[in-house]
């Protein structure tokens, strides 16, 4: 049983971050941070004063709970001071935490705000005005507006191609938007399609059709600025794009293209243009078929007089989250557009947006567990239950702990992959270092996808039936990470996806990875401390070399079958490895020790254990379909 918050009838609260403003509703607490027992006790009789009070007396304003207070959310996270500190050369360190400081302030007293007001106005599609004439116009709230402003001003998509700080550069743009993301209001969705377009514009050498496009993505100018879409999901598929994209290219007498097709789903459809794939027709009318059929092409939405650039507005997504977006269902009728890859080379040519985006999922995904641990830590602090605040229950602090660790592990796999693409653009990657961040990138957004929901939940339950309820702000958060599993490939799709990397590779991904995983652990060797976390990590290791030798010797169809736990496998054994690292540097925490230690104790390969249990023969398979469908029509013919 909980005691939900009170408020004055027909009022309507509009919170900072979902908790912190509340202006129709005058809350009052307790405070707790101070002679606690004393205080518990007063909070105890103050509640039973007001259920004892006749109801007519009782004021209607009196809130039971009170809300956490997070602070500066740089200042109050330690593992990411402490890796900055441990990898910045001096002076950047310098220049970043004093920026990073002034940032979470923003981010506290004017970011947070005009997120939450995102969520209270999401967009609205009008497809017509008040004559009948059709105008598909999506009016998003001046909220919004304000925040594509401070993106720039931040310098969010800037920071990553200006290269001030070198190969450190894509680090501190990282921390900024992990900083950033849940209190975006959503806005982080549409710079991660803006920082891969800007990616695959540079990775073209950014041709002069495309430099007023480059310089306005990558720009600090709000008047400047533009962010893009990626539209690529049809009717016919998702993920599936070399089979499921039916848009045709037809081309022009002045080398341009129209495009005419159906986009089924398109995030930030407010967007200033986009890149998308379609096939082009030859003069028969004929296109290819598959992925060497598809070729990349850049648009703008509207046109200098600002209308639609041959696009109709079906409607607007009804989405289970981020709803402080709008995603659009789009008819391309005639759409001017810009060939920018070879013919039939599209996808090669987005695969880097499609990195630069899974990035942005992991970053969002980390930024998801934080958030919901720091205010799942506030809120301890203050809430008293069975006679005792939240953080003397001995089982809660447990449950967020084991959160914690979870979120470390994804932490350092994020910074880890932002310092490899760092190092990529400024020339001094490896070419291990390059194979490794091709492989490491779908391992960490599928893998932190999964985590952020399960966090997400976990953290929401922490909170009771507070956590239920939607002015809190935390059904938010839930609602917006549940989508990181899926945007940018799901855990199958992108499992398999690790094992074309590994393919194309022949051997050498793998082999890299190992001797990376190698190198990290060396450090920990003369730690006591370290010493059977070390041993956890290159004994699943060895598991994970062996399990690999044993599924070729099989064939394909086994090693399909283990896709996902090989990529889970992937993802611990590195997480743990890097735990070790930053447990093992100078001046690390005992608390760095403890979260590498918990981490090591779970299963670090799955896929060795599922092989030795049987789960990826051939009539486990059958047995798979048989279970799903029984009792259907399909299942009988099975």
């Amino acid at each position: 049983m909980f005691t939900l918050a009170l408020c004055r009838p027909g009022a309507t609260c509009r919170l900072r971050h979902g908790w912190d403003r509340c202006q129709a509703c005058s809350c009052r607490g307790f405070s707790t941070t101070a002679g606690q027992g004393q205080q518990v006790g007063l909070q105890e009789k103050q509640v039973g004063a007001d259920l004892e009070m006749p109801v007519a007396r009782r004021e209607a304003e009196t809130l039971f709970q009170e809300r956490p207070e997070p602070g500066n959310q740089y200042l109050e996270d330690a593992l990411l001071r402490s890796y900055l500190e441990a990898h910045l050369p001096p002076k950047v360190l310098e220049e970043v935490s004093q920026e990073l400081e002034g940032f979470g302030n923003r981010l506290l007293s004017k970011i947070g705000p005009l997120g939450w007001e995102c969520e209270l106005n999401p967009p609205v599609f009008r497809q017509y005005d008040a004559w009948g004439q059709r105008v598909d116009h999506i009016v998003t709230c001046s909220a919004w507006k304000r925040m594509k402003e401070i993106a720039a001003e931040e310098g969010l998509i800037a920071e990553a191609y200006e290269r001030r700080y070198s190969n450190w550069s894509r680090v501190h743009q990282a921390v900024k938007l992990y900083l950033f993301s849940t209190a975006s209001g959503g806005f982080n969705c549409p710079l991660a399609m803006t920082d891969g377009a800007a990616k695959v514009i540079e990775s073209l050498g950014v041709p002069a059709s495309l430099r007023n496009a480059f310089d306005r993505l990558t720009s600090r100018d709000p008047r400047k600025f533009w962010t893009s879409g990626q539209w690529m999901t049809e009717r016919r598929g998702g993920s599936d794009v070399a089979n499921g994209t039916e848009t045709v290219a037809r081309k022009q007498p002045d080398g341009t293209y129209h495009l005419y097709g159906f986009k089924w789903f398109t995030s930030a459809a407010d967007s200033d243009m986009a890149l998308t794939l379609a096939r082009i027709e030859d003069a028969e009318g004929r296109v290819k078929q598959g992925s060497g059929g598809l070729s990349l092409f850049f648009l703008r939405v509207r046109d200098e007089e600002e209308k639609l650039n041959g696009i109709q507005v079906q409607r607007l997504k009804a989405k289970l989250g981020t709803r402080q977006m709008a995603t659009a269902e789009l008819w391309l009728n005639g759409a001017k557009a810009e060939l920018i890859s070879a013919e039939g080379r599209g996808v090669a040519s987005i695969s880097n947006m499609l990195n630069i985006t899974r990035i942005h999922n992991v970053i969002g995904a980390v930024a998801s567990m934080r958030r919901m641990i720091s205010l799942s830590r506030q809120y301890a602090l203050k809430r008293v239950a069975f006679g005792k605040l939240l953080k003397d229950h001995p089982l809660h602090m447990q449950t967020i702990a084991r959160m914690e660790v979870q979120t470390r592990g994804a932490f350092l796999l994020l910074m880890e992959m932002a310092r490899l693409l760092g190092l990529a653009e400024t020339n001094m990657a490896s070419e291990q270092d390059q194979l490794l961040l091709r492989l490491l990138v779908p391992v960490a957004k599928l893998y932190t996808g999964k985590q952020a929901s399960a966090v997400a939940i976990e953290a929401m339950e922490s909170f009771g039936g507070q956590g239920y309820m939607e002015d809190t702000g935390l059904p938010v958060i839930v609602r917006d990470t549940l989508v990181l599993s899926i945007w940018e490939g799901t855990t199958n799709v992108l499992s398999l996806d690790v094992l074309r990397s590994l393919t194309k590779s022949r051997g050498q991904a793998m082999a890299v990875f190992f001797s990376t995983v190698q190198n990290k652990l060396e450090s920990a060797w003369s730690s006591a401390e370290l010493q059977a976390a070390a041993q956890s990590v290159q004994d699943a290791a060895g598991r994970l070399a062996r399990f690999c030798r044993g599924a070729a010797s099989e064939g394909a169809a086994p090693m399909e079958l283990a896709a996902r736990d090989f990529s889970y496998s992937l993802a611990r054994i590195y997480a743990g490895a890097l735990l070790i690292e930053h447990a093992a540097r100078p001046g690390s925490s005992r608390l760095d020790v403890c979260a590498a230690q918990r981490w090591c104790r779970q299963e670090l390969c799955p896929a060795a254990a599922e092989m030795e249990n049987g789960s990826y023969s051939a009539e486990e398979s059958t047995l798979d379909g048989a279970l799903v469908y029984d009792g259907s029509p399909a299942g009988s013919r099975l």
